[in-house]
């Protein structure tokens, strides 16, 4: 079956995965990180939850980090091990915190004062001990969209680094309460390794304080963030862990036996993803042209929400061009087109003034690097049914 066959062959829009490059890019993860022995890696299961991406990446032996109840059941049901799953999250719920601690997950990424309190009360009725490690807001700021940036001193996330000391000293007088560490996270798509450089600096001041009080976090917790190209999606399919993982091989001072814990997402699953969808009209304006497409921010929302830039390529097309001579295609021209979505609301846009060659009615187009953040941010707005995923 030739590409476009295959393309049609399933009802548009879908998400089409790659596994292979799935497992390429686990398997250059799991070279790098093994080059540290205290290296331990969780996947941010928020990136993308579908059942049959977390079983592969489960049985790759990795690790889950997760942000709510729900996430923590799919780990389990894909084969996750309980014991390595984070659970963070500024809001969890009492039935949440209880599901954690009768599933015997390996730590909460405690965010509050108020919500340890809580995590204690509850484990203290169930007669069970909480492992937590505190998510500290290290005000360190990141080359990023304001959107995703968490690190800052003042946001909904974590415990501002003046009060971690006493947050520390109070848990640690919690007979259900286990000190596990310290968590951080400062951003996503950082492509910077200064970014990450900055952060492990930040650390390494926070382990002195903690040093002067007494106290020894066994787990430190880097986060996530690490981005990918969305420009170029083909020049860059895996991310440079080499350079990430030894950013903070070269940065941070860790004491004796201490654990390094990463919770990687976009940068496991982004590229191996692309949303197929289908011109249904090309519209002619006064000054634009418009390839309006059956896709729209109800499957992706990343374009309308952060204005993400995506990689769009119009297979049709170029299949087209491949069938003409060398000289009619090297005179081919390319034309502009805003490419935009059904959903009834002026911001649902893809792409905007897009160079593609001549699009038609029932072209294909694929929309890249659409692996994180795509089906998993899906919704049902205007009745729409949430796109299907295609395993290639």
């Amino acid at each position: 079956m030739d590409t476009l066959a295959h393309l049609a062959s399933h009802q548009t829009p879908y998400y089409l995965y790659d596994t292979e490059l799935l497992a390429s890019t686990l398997d250059v993860i799991r070279t790098e990180a093994s080059k540290h022995d205290n290296y331990h890696i969780h996947y941010a299961i928020k990136a993308n939850a579908n059942p049959s991406i977390l079983r592969q990446i489960a049985a790759a032996g990795f690790g889950a980090d997760c942000v709510s109840g729900g996430e923590i059941k799919a780990a389990l049901e894909a084969g996750f091990p309980s014991t390595s799953i984070v659970f963070a999250g500024v809001g969890k719920a009492d039935w949440e915190i209880q599901l954690a601690l009768e599933s015997g997950i390996g730590m909460f990424n405690v965010e509050s004062i108020e919500e340890l309190n809580v995590i204690h009360d509850i484990a203290k009725k169930m007669n069970r001990y909480a492992r937590v490690s505190f998510r500290i807001n290290p005000d360190v700021g990141a080359h990023t969209h304001s959107h995703i940036t968490t690190g800052l001193a003042e946001n909904k996330f974590g415990i501002a680094k003046e009060d971690m000391v006493k947050v520390i000293l109070q848990a640690m007088n919690m007979p259900h309460i286990v000190f596990t560490g310290l968590h951080f996270h400062i951003g996503s798509q950082l492509l910077e390794m200064d970014d990450f450089a900055a952060l492990c600096t930040r650390i390494n001041e926070l382990q002195k304080e903690l040093n002067q009080a007494g106290i020894l976090a066994p787990n430190i917790n880097v986060g996530g963030g690490l981005g990918i190209d969305y420009e170029t999606p083909d020049a860059n399919p895996i991310p440079d862990f080499k350079a990430y993982f030894d950013t903070f091989a070269r940065g941070l001072k860790l004491r004796q036996e201490q654990q390094v814990h990463f919770e990687l997402g976009r940068s496991v699953v982004g590229q191996m993803g692309s949303l197929v969808t289908k011109v249904l009209y090309v519209k002619h304006g006064k000054q634009k042209q418009f390839a309006i497409v059956d896709a729209g921010f109800t499957d992706l929302i990343r374009p309308a929400l952060y204005g993400a830039h995506h990689a769009i390529e119009n297979l049709s097309a170029e299949t087209r061009l491949n069938a003409l001579n060398s000289t009619k295609k090297e005179s081919s021209s390319m034309e502009k087109y805003d490419v935009v979505g059904p959903i009834c609301e002026s911001s649902d846009v893809f792409a905007k003034d897009l160079l593609l060659p001549e699009t038609r009615r029932g072209d294909f187009l694929i929309i890249r690097s659409a692996g994180a953040y795509g089906e998993a941010m899906a919704s049902q707005y205007n009745c729409r049914p949430l796109p299907q995923a295609v395993l290639l």
